[in-house]
Formats: structure tokens, sequence, C-alpha cells
């Protein structure tokens, strides 16, 4: 079990016993670990208590940090959402393919793909020289299923396997540079119909640490009865985290739908927290 493995038991464990209010020792325990140990966990994985972690987890408090992105967000509308996107230090950009690029099925471009390690689990990250085009979780797709679907978008394309530049990647990603380094940036390559690039445009101006609605996405697309179809575009998002996805939400505050999974999302949410 690694920590993020520990997490997500803590959080299917709280899910189905809220009700009863069960004290922290028999959270940790479903975790596998003894009270102090479940705390140094979180401490270390998140940076807050296991009290504040779970508190962070209900409906009331997502929908209280949707009301306090609510500005944020609308200074993002009002500027056209024309900027890259902001991951900690990380400035990051989307590029969509060309129909003539898709047409040809990548013929002329090499992908590179690997598996890596993250804090949300182990996972596979896919490559080209122009960006990212692949980012998937093994909770949706066992990790080695990946080279068959780059091979089904790209059926053209050349692949090469590299664990070591995948993990590389990873601790770009995943991880903020040591204080003082100057902001570094970062691609995504993807392939998608004009309204799902659209969205995941529209994704990438959410700050780290606020949270949207799907009616927010619509209407920064330009199409505000397009709620079901947002959420069917974040769904179909192949570059996950890096294109934020996991932040949007329900105005009710409810945290579901995440094709990596709704642990998985919840924990990534508390992560991303302001501290």
């Amino acid at each position: 079990m690694n920590d993020f493995d520990r997490v997500a038991a803590a959080i299917r464990f709280l899910d189905r016993h809220q009700a009863e209010q069960p004290p922290l020792g028999e959270i940790a325990a479903a975790s596998g670990l003894s009270e102090s140990h479940f705390h140094r966990l979180f401490q270390r994985w998140a940076g807050v208590t296991p009290k504040d972690f779970l508190q962070c987890l209900t409906a009331s408090h997502a929908r209280q940090r949707l009301q306090a992105s609510a500005s944020v967000l609308e200074s993002a509308l009002e500027s056209g959402l024309s900027g890259p996107g902001r991951l900690h230090d990380l400035m990051v950009t989307l590029e969509a393919a060309s129909p003539g690029e898709i047409r040809t099925g990548g013929r002329g471009i090499r992908i590179g793909w690997g598996r890596m390690e993250t804090p949300f689990g182990n996972g596979s990250l896919g490559w080209t020289p122009r960006g990212i085009c692949h980012l998937v979780f093994e909770e949706g797709e066992p990790w080695d299923s990946l080279p068959a679907r780059l091979a089904r978008e790209w059926p053209s394309a050349e692949f090469q396997r590299d664990d070591a530049e995948a993990a590389c990647r990873a601790r770009e990603i995943f991880h903020a540079p040591p204080p003082g380094d100057p902001p570094r940036g970062l691609r995504a390559y993807v392939r998608g119909t004009p309204f799902q690039v659209q969205v995941w445009r529209a994704l990438l101006n959410i700050p780290e640490g606020r949270l949207a609605s799907y009616r927010w996405v619509a209407a920064a697309v330009g199409n505000p009865g397009a709620c079901r179809a947002v959420g069917a575009a974040c769904g179909a998002n192949p570059v996950s985290y890096l294109i934020p996805c996991h932040r949007v939400i329900r105005e009710t505050g409810v945290v579901e739908g995440y094709r990596w999974g709704t642990d998985r999302k919840r924990a990534m949410l508390v992560r991303e927290m302001p501290r």
C-alpha cells in the first residue's frame, strides 16, 4: 500500500461511516495504520492534519470553496481565457493537433511513453516533441494499455517506451520547484473536437486551489446550456491533472464523476487547497 492507497482507503471508510462520525483511530485502522502513523502520513502527503483533511471532504466545504472562487473565475472570464494555466510555478499551455495531423494518424510524430509514480497513485504518461499527449492513472485502465490507446489515436506514429523520462516529467508535473527557481513551462498536445479543446482551454484558467462549476465552464466557452456536454468533455480529457478537470464540481458541492475515481479527485482537491 502506498501513501495514496492509504489516503483513498480513509476517504472510502469515512464515506461509508460518516453518519456515525467514527473516531480518528478507526479511520486510521481502515488505512492499516496506527493513529500516530496516520497523522504523520497526512502531514507528509497533504500538509494538513487528518482532522482538517477529512473536514475538507464535505459538500458544504466544497460549496464554500466554489463561492470563494467566484471572483477569481469572473476575472478569468473577463480576460477572455487567453492565458496559460498555472500549476504551482508551472506555466501550462495547450496546443491542439491540426485536422491534417489527425487525418494522417500522426505520421512522422515520435511518441514516448512510460510508467510513473505520482502522489495520486501509479499512472502512465505519453509525450511528443510538441507536448504531453496523455496522462492516465491506473485505476481507470491498466498501465500497459496506454500503447494500444496511443496506437488507436495515432496509428502512423512511432512509439518508444522510456520509464526514466516518464519519471522525470512526472516530477515536473506533480512537484513544485525549489524556492527561488524561475517558473517552468510545460505544454500539452491534444487531439480533440473543437468543442473539447475549447473546454480544455477553459479548464487551464481555473487556478490551483480554486473550484468551478460545470455551468461556469459552459459559460466560459460561450454555451451556457451545455453543462452536460462540458461534463463529457471533462471525461474525455486525455491529459488528466495537467488539464485540471478535477477542479470542476457540481454546484451542490458534490464531488463525483471523475474518470480516474472519485477518491482520487477528492484527494487532489484537498491537496491543492491554499494553506
